[in-house]
C-alpha cells in the first residue's frame, strides 16, 4: 500500500498594509486631509492676496477698520488699466519673453553638448570635470555681475537684450548640464555600444538614439532654466537702463515704486500677470516633469 500525503497549502497572508492604517476618519483628517490643506493654503494664499489686492481700490488698501483685508468690495480694473496702458509693462513682458527664451535655447543647446561628452564619452576627468561645472552655478550672481559688467561694458551690449541673454548662460549652462548629466546616466549604455556596433556616428546616437529619450529631462531643464531666467534681477538691474529694454522683475519694482510712494495695486496686477506665463508652462509639461524624476529607461 502506497502512503499518499496530502499538503494543504496554507493561505497566503498579505502582509502589505497599504493605506489600511488611514480608514478611520479622524486618521485620515490629521494625516492627509490636514497637512494637504496646510501645503495648499501656504501655496496659493500669495496668488490669492496678488489678485484681490490687483482690484481692490486705493481707499480699500489701507482703511482695515472698515475693510476687510482678505475681501474686496466693489472691484475695480483702475490699477490694470493703469498697468496695461500707462506704464511700459507690455514692453516688459515681451523683452522678458524674448530673453528666458533666447537664453534657455542657447544654453540647453549648450548643456546637451557638455552633459552627453561628459557622462557618455568615457575619458579622464570626466566626474572631476562634471563637479567644477556644478560648483561653476554654485558661485552667487552677486559676485559675477561686477567682471560680467566690465564684458558687457567692453562688448557695447549695455542696456540692451543681448546683454541678459548672453549672461545669464553663465548661470544656466552649470545648472542645465548638471540635471542633463544625471538623466543621461539613467539611460543604458547598451544602446549606445550597439550603435557604434552598427556604425553609427556619434552625432547620429545623440540626435538618434539619446535625445529622443531624453526629452523629460530636456523639459524638466528646460522648465527650470526658462524659470531662472525670467525671475532673474541683479543682472537685469545692472546691465539694463532704460524703461523700454527692462523685464518684469526689474521694471515692476523701478517704475512703480517712486520714493516711498508704492502703487500696490500696480505691483499685485504685475506680479500676478507676471508670473502666469511660468504657470502654463508647469501646467503644460507637469507630466513631463515628473517623469524626468524616474529617470530614462529602466534595464
Amino acid at each position: 500500500m502506497t502512503n499518499t500525503t496530502q499538503t494543504t497549502a496554507s493561505p497566503e497572508v498579505d502582509d502589505i498594509v497599504g493605506m489600511a492604517h488611514h480608514d478611520t476618519l479622524a486618521r485620515r483628517i490629521l494625516v492627509i486631509y490636514l497637512p494637504l490643506a496646510v501645503f495648499v493654503f501656504v501655496l496659493l494664499f500669495p496668488f490669492y492676496w496678488m489678485a484681490i489686492t490687483a482690484v481692490k481700490p486705493n481707499n480699500q488698501l489701507t482703511d482695515y477698520n472698515t475693510y476687510s483685508p482678505f475681501w474686496v468690495v466693489q472691484p475695480t480694473l483702475d490699477h490694470i488699466r493703469y498697468l496695461l496702458f500707462e506704464t511700459s509693462y507690455p514692453g516688459w513682458l515681451w523683452n522678458t519673453m524674448i530673453v528666458a527664451v533666447a537664453s534657455t535655447f542657447i544654453s540647453l543647446a549648450a548643456s546637451v553638448f557638455a552633459a552627453y561628452g561628459i557622462e557618455r564619452v568615457r575619458f579622464s576627468g570626466a566626474r572631476v570635470t562634471g563637479l567644477m561645472i556644478f560648483l561653476a552655478y554654485l558661485v552667487p550672481p552677486s559676485i559675477l555681475f561686477i567682471p560680467l559688467a566690465f564684458i558687457v561694458f567692453q562688448a557695447g551690449i549695455f542696456d540692451s537684450r543681448l546683454a541678459l541673454i548672453l549672461t545669464y548662460p553663465t548661470f544656466l549652462i552649470p545648472f542645465c548640464t548638471w540635471l542633463l548629466m544625471g538623466y543621461f546616466r539613467s539611460i543604458p549604455f547598451e544602446l549606445e555600444e550597439s550603435a557604434l556596433v552598427d556604425g553609427a556616428t556619434r552625432w547620429q546616437i545623440l540626435t538618434k538614439i539619446i535625445l529622443p529619450l531624453a526629452v523629460p529631462g530636456l523639459i524638466s531643464a528646460g522648465i527650470f532654466a526658462f524659470t531662472l531666467s525670467w525671475n532673474e534681477f541683479i543682472y537685469a538691474l545692472t546691465f539694463i537702463q532704460s524703461s523700454e529694454n527692462k523685464t518684469i522683475p526689474v521694471g515692476v519694482l523701478t517704475e512703480l515704486v517712486r520714493g516711498d510712494v508704492y502703487e500696490w495695486g500696480s505691483l499685485m496686477a504685475g506680479a500676478l500677470l507676471g508670473s502666469l506665463p511660468v504657470v502654463i508652462l508647469y501646467s503644460f509639461f507637469v507630466d513631463y516633469y515628473v517623469s524626468s524624476m524616474t529617470g530614462a529607461v529602466k534595464e
